[in-house]
């Protein structure tokens, strides 16, 4: 084909389809991963690269009845076995809950949040549980400058509320805190100690925000034998849900110490309001101003109500009283004892903190309590007993 000058030659699309412009078979595209060695996940960055892995990966250690392996999992195997010698390494390959959490260590809690030492003992004689809070160590950072300012505070479970809260003075700007503080709760009985769990939470206290939780731990009550210490030594761990199908009307409010007493030559029943432990407070100071009444229901006359003096800002009152009910001995089976714990305020209605039912219609502790009364005349016998915040059948009036 013959061009004139400055004609620019043209190529027809028949021609152009024709030109061989693949010089050979297409291969694919490699991608950027295959130009690096697959590590495990979790693996410290410093070994990514290190000779002694290449030597390890060319001998591998394969039984001869195993079959071949790929190559990635025999790099897989010597990883998991990183830093143990041939002496120390296992024959199998290690299990898979052995593999480090990629989430940098998350699950194991005790390189995360700490450990705590403590130390409980049931003083089953004077009905009460002593929680001594020896120290914790290795806590988590909390604050911006790589510390912490822990303190530790107790619930009991089921029926934990501000009533039952104890907790420690916090120690500042420390992860290793030693406290070496105890703790009591006082009028714990024997079915506390069956169905009870105790909460120990370890939190950061933080003066312009809300405290932080940093970790708890909980121990079921039961595992204690009476008049002896269990010591302890356990890595915290994240918050567990509290169950929230608990009744709320069971929330506790404080613990009371009643005696009862059905006295032959007074031809009646002898109350004692003893003292009350851990009231919830109800004034804005954090304390209460309690008082104690007494019923003796059914109640015709309206006659048999009593009352304690009232004691000022406290929530552990001591009131020493002692009523009498002129009542045949025959007839207490028939009746009940309502007895409630209110807090005084002036020139507004008294607010009521809780109460408790002693009587045949009662259930545990309340029931057997009553029964041992109306079973030894003449015989004092006292008992803690748990005020939740409902009463029924109780006026919550005063």
């Amino acid at each position: 084909m013959t061009l004139r000058k400055g004609e620019k030659m043209t190529i027809s699309i028949q021609e152009h389809m024709a030109i061989d412009v693949c010089p050979g078979p297409i291969k694919p595209i490699k991608q950027i991963s295959d130009y690096f060695p697959r590590f495990p996940r979790g693996l410290p960055a410093a070994v990514g690269r290190s000779s002694s892995l290449r030597s390890a990966v060319s001998q591998p250690s394969v039984s001869p009845a195993e079959a071949p392996r790929e190559e990635d999992e025999d790099v897989d195997q010597l990883f998991g076995a990183y830093g143990t010698t041939p002496a120390e390494q296992p024959a199998k390959c290690p299990a898979p809950e052995e593999v480090v959490d990629p989430e940098g260590y998350e699950s194991d809690d005790c390189t995360t949040l700490g450990t705590l030492d403590f130390s409980l003992l049931y003083d089953q004689e004077n009905n009460a549980l002593h929680c001594t809070i020896n120290k914790a160590k290795g806590l988590k950072p909390m604050d911006h400058n790589g510390l912490a300012d822990p303190y530790v505070k107790l619930h009991l479970l089921p029926g934990a509320s501000k009533a039952n809260k104890l907790r420690t003075k916090t120690l500042r700007n420390t992860l290793n805190p030693t406290w070496n503080e105890t703790l009591t709760y006082y009028g714990i009985t024997d079915e506390d100690m069956i169905r009870k769990t105790l909460r120990i939470s370890v939190c950061d206290e933080d003066k312009f925000r809300h405290n932080e939780f940093i970790g708890e731990t909980r121990i079921p009550l039961k595992k204690l034998k009476p008049n002896q210490t269990k010591n302890f030594n356990i890595c915290l761990e994240k918050q567990l849900p509290i169950d929230k199908t608990e009744d709320k009307s069971l929330e506790e409010r404080g613990r009371i110490l009643i005696s009862l007493k059905y006295s032959s030559q007074k031809q009646g029943l002898l109350v004692g309001i003893i003292r009350c432990a851990h009231l919830a407070a109800m004034d804005a100071n954090g304390y209460s101003d309690p008082y104690v009444k007494t019923y003796l229901k059914p109640d015709e006359d309206k006659k048999s109500k009593h009352k304690t003096a009232v004691k000022k800002k406290t929530l552990n009152p001591e009131f020493n009283e002692e009523f009498c009910y002129e009542i045949k001995h025959g007839d207490l089976a028939k009746k009940t004892l309502e007895v409630t714990v209110w807090d005084y305020d002036i020139g507004k209605s008294n607010d009521f903190i809780g109460g408790v039912v002693l009587g045949i219609n009662a259930k545990g502790e309340r029931l057997k309590h009553w029964f041992d009364c109306l079973k030894n005349k003449d015989k004092k016998i006292e008992r803690w007993h748990t005020l939740t915040n409902e009463l029924p059948g109780a006026v919550l009036s005063d």
